[in-house]
Order: structure tokens, then sequence, then C-alpha cells
């Protein structure tokens, strides 16, 4: 075991303490990533919060990028010193869901109670969602990683991890949408900056950017936004549907979890359309539709985790469009932070004027 510094929930809603823990070396198919940075998501806020439950104490964090620093017993295609982004998503490759294209959705269990990190003391310490990278280093599954090229800035890549993948992934594997199709996107943070970055890229004809700042959707036209319509106007739907000429969205992309975002959604949508539902609620929190209205129209509604993406097969051509200068992940970054500071680039994030906060480790 070595003992490294990471960021510790012990209670639900109080600050992260800076403390050491004990790492174990990787065992079979698992490496370790020496970490150069880890975003702040709303995820690992909410989690820290208390909004979905789960085991204390724990370290969150999941947006990572680093280098290989260790390499376990049967790990295949990845060597010592590679650069790499670190995901959540653990997948077992052989369930009926990875099996069938939906490692997203793997269906195998991981017990972060016992996981590769302990406190200081032995004790037990959860790796949430199945990475714990509000710390220097972090031992995953080789699944949970992509190589990617050293010449890319690691604060950068470490927004590819989850951010990125889940708002260009709901539009172009969730939404599936075509060239010259209308998009609608509720909420201009982080995800759905990444949601309009992706409409952009898949060719759409008019992105039409929903939120209740105006200075978020001014940064929302930067990254693709065709439109603006303020979420605090009445019957915002209707200024969406004027913008598209009168007739409503083929996709609506919810990336915020409030419910009047889920209540009005379905507004915006035209004949056939779909609402793919991204942003996450708490728990118990409930919203409501007239669903014969779906039904008549022949409109939908689908979940969306984590973009539903191959990471081996997304990461790379994401990364691709960001080297030819094409995707925009630097422009994303807000502030960037020790791990002393987490707590304020916490708070930071929470005060909703950040578009994603990055901790930078020194090395």
């Amino acid at each position: 075991m070595q003992t490294i510094k990471a960021a510790v929930c012990h209670s639900f809603g109080t600050p992260l303490q800076i403390e050491d823990i004990q790492l174990r070396a990787p065992e079979m198919g698992e490496v370790e990533v020496t970490l150069d940075a880890v975003a702040i998501c709303h995820s690992d806020i909410s989690y820290a919060e208390g909004a979905w439950g789960g085991s204390l104490p724990a370290v969150y964090g999941h947006e990572a990028a680093g280098i290989i620093t260790t390499l376990g017993p049967g790990v295949r295609g990845l060597s010592h010193g590679d650069s790499v982004v670190v995901t959540l998503i653990r997948a077992c490759g052989t369930c009926g869901s990875c099996a069938g294209g939906k490692p997203t959705l793997c269906e195998t269990p991981y017990d972060g109670d016992h996981g590769p990190i302990k406190t200081a003391t032995g004790g037990k310490l959860h790796q949430a969602m199945a990475t714990g990278a509000f710390a220097q280093k972090v031992v995953v599954d080789q699944k949970q990683v992509v190589r990617i090229s050293p010449d890319i800035p690691k604060d950068a890549a470490s927004l590819i991890a989850c951010g990125v993948i889940t708002g260009v992934g709901a539009v172009v594997n969730a939404a599936n949408l075509r060239p010259g199709q209308d998009v609608v996107v509720i909420g201009a943070g982080g995800v759905g900056l990444n949601a309009i970055q992706g409409a952009r890229i898949s060719g759409a004809r008019r992105i039409i950017a929903v939120d209740m700042s105006a200075d978020k959707l001014a940064t929302a036209k930067e990254f693709g936004a065709t439109h603006g319509v303020l979420a605090t106007d009445e019957k915002p739907w209707k200024q969406a549907m004027k913008a598209l000429g009168g007739r409503g969205a083929d996709a609506v992309i919810v990336t915020v979890g409030a419910i009047p975002a889920y209540d009005q959604a379905p507004r915006y949508l035209a004949q056939g359309g779909k609402v793919v539902m991204v942003g996450m609620p708490h728990s118990d929190a409930y919203s409501s539709y007239e669903p014969v209205v779906l039904a008549a129209l022949g409109q939908g509604m689908v979940g969306s985790k984590m973009g539903d993406v191959v990471i081996q097969r997304d990461i790379p051509w994401m990364v691709d469009l960001y080297a030819q200068g094409r995707l925009k992940l630097d422009e994303l970054i807000s502030g960037r932070w020790s791990l002393d500071q987490i707590n304020e680039a916490i708070a930071d994030t929470k005060s909703g004027g950040a578009r994603r906060n990055v901790i930078i480790f020194d090395r």
C-alpha cells in the first residue's frame, strides 16, 4: 500500500477533508494512473450533498486524465507512461448490455466499498463511481481508460471523461441526429454546451439554447447555438417554435436536473421528435406530462447515460476533433485549482457561473 493525498467526504453536505489515504497496487486487469487533472462535475457535488445516498466515507471525482504509472497483470494494449483519459465507465465486456454495445449500462455490479483505497488507518473508504479521482492517483480497470496523445493538455482531456462524452454523445448516439434537423438544448452549463457542440458537429440546421441566464445564452452561441431563449420567459417553448419557423424540434436535450425543465421539454418537440433525458434530478423528484400528446404525435422520451458512449470508439474521434480545432475544450475551463482548494472550487461551481472547474495536481 502507498500513501497519497485525497479529498474525502465523511458526512453529506460538509466540506471535503484533504487527508492521507492508502492506495493498493493494481490487480488483474487494472492500471494505476497518476493524475494531472480532474474536473469537478455536478454529479460529484450531488453525491457529496447526499442527493442520491451512497456509502461514506468516500472519495468522489470521475473526470480525470493522467499518466499510467503501474500496470497490473493481464493488462493489454496499454503501457507504462501512456497518457490516458480516466472515466467512470467500468464495463465487464461480457454481460448482455456490454455485448449489445451498451457498456454504459453494464449489468455487472461494482462494490466501491471493497475497491483499491482505504483510510490512513486501514479502514473502509468508498471509491465512488468506480474512480475516486479527487486524489493524486487512482487504480481503475483497464477498460475505464483510453490512451490519448501526450500532446493533448491534461486539463482539457479530463473534460472528455464525462461532460463532453455525455453532451456530445446525447446528440450523436441517443438522439441519432441527422444533418438538417433541429435541436433544443435545455441548460447551457457544461453538459449543455457540449450537447450544443454535438449538434453543431452533427450538422443541425438550428440549435436553440434555453437557459435562465442571458450570459449563458451568449456563451451558448459561442459554442454553436443559433438562437437563445430565456427559460424565465412566459411559455419559452413558443419563442423556440418561432425561431424554428413554427415547427418544433426533432430532438430536445435536457441537460439540467430541474423538474420544470422536464415538465416543459415535450412542448418543444415537433411531430415524431424525441426528448433525450440527461440531467439527473434528486431522488424522489417527479415530472409530469400528457402522454396522449406524445402518443398522438409519435413523440418519445429516452434516458441517456453518459451519452451512450463506447469510450474506446468515441473518445478517440472527439480528441481528434479537438486537435483539429473543431471541438472546444479549453474554452470550457472556468478555473484551475489545487487539491487544497477543492472546496472553494466546488462552491464556485455551485454558484452557477462556472462552465467546468479543474483540479490540477503538481508533479
